[in-house]
């Protein structure tokens, strides 16, 4: 599939999932489950679920990225790929009122979805804008914090997507992501799949490839903070692919002091 048609794919697929409101959750997610329990099973707390507006929760991530952040009252924290706000409010939470919290997606129905909800509890600390993670429109090193949950794993220009990432983040500032993996290349039955790369499988790169891409993008001490097996089949071959969803750490450097 090109660039261009992939972005139309996903696009379509999460427009229409905001649009019916309905559970539709990445491939990490298996059976006839409650959403809660789908959030609790990748990593959300029952308190943090608690604290939050119930209709954020979607079932559409594949971890909790703000569980490992450590967010600091104050900050400014950027979530790519924010659909219903479920990581921006849990954001807000910590970053207190005097901490803002913005979230990007390029789906309209989205952003007009997640407003709705911060508007009807009172969240004044929170911002949902429409663009594409791959030229944000966010200003130069004026982000704290940037989490993301299986979302750059959706974008056919992943090395433009850190390196945007790299551009509004401050000196020193950090990267939180929740993401897919491969453990090896994909067949191409599975890549040139319209709906494997709707449902987070397609655009999975291998694991050392994609922190690769961080690393070049300018940021250090890359790490894998935790990772969690799952295994697709693919629809052609029927063969079973070994998939990781992880949680990667990383830091912008430092602006040189020569």
């Amino acid at each position: 599939m090109k660039k261009k048609e992939i972005k139309g794919v996903v696009k379509g697929r999460y427009s229409q999932i905001a649009k019916q409101g309905q559970q539709n959750c990445c491939s990490t997610c298996a059976g006839e489950v409650s959403l809660l329990s789908q959030a609790k099973a990748i990593g959300y707390s029952a308190e943090d679920l608690e604290h939050i507006p119930e209709e954020a929760i979607w079932g559409l991530g594949c971890g909790n990225p703000t569980a490992i952040t450590e967010l600091k009252v104050g900050e400014v924290v950027l979530d790519l790929g924010s659909g219903a706000g479920i990581d921006v409010f849990l954001a807000a939470n910590k970053v207190s009122p005097t901490g803002r919290v913005i979230g990007v997606d390029m789906t309209k129905e989205m952003v007009d979805k997640a407003k709705d909800i911060a508007k009807s509890y009172d969240y004044h600390n929170v911002e949902f804008r429409l663009g594409e993670i791959e030229e944000l429109p966010i200003d130069d090193e004026s982000v704290d914090v940037i989490i993301s949950n299986c979302v750059i794993n959706l974008s056919p220009h992943k090395a433009k997507v850190f390196r945007e990432a790299c551009r509004v983040l401050k000196p020193g500032g950090r990267l939180i992501v929740s993401d897919i993996v491969a453990e090896r290349t994909l067949p191409d039955e599975i890549k040139q799949d319209p709906d494997a790369w709707a449902a987070c499988i397609a655009g999975a790169l291998e694991q050392q490839e994609y922190l690769k891409k961080i690393k070049e993008a300018g940021f250090e001490d890359v790490q894998v903070v935790s990772e969690r097996e799952f295994y697709v089949e693919a629809r052609e071959s029927k063969s079973i692919e070994k998939l990781l969803s992880i949680m990667v750490k990383a830091y912008k450097r430092e602006k040189s002091l020569s």
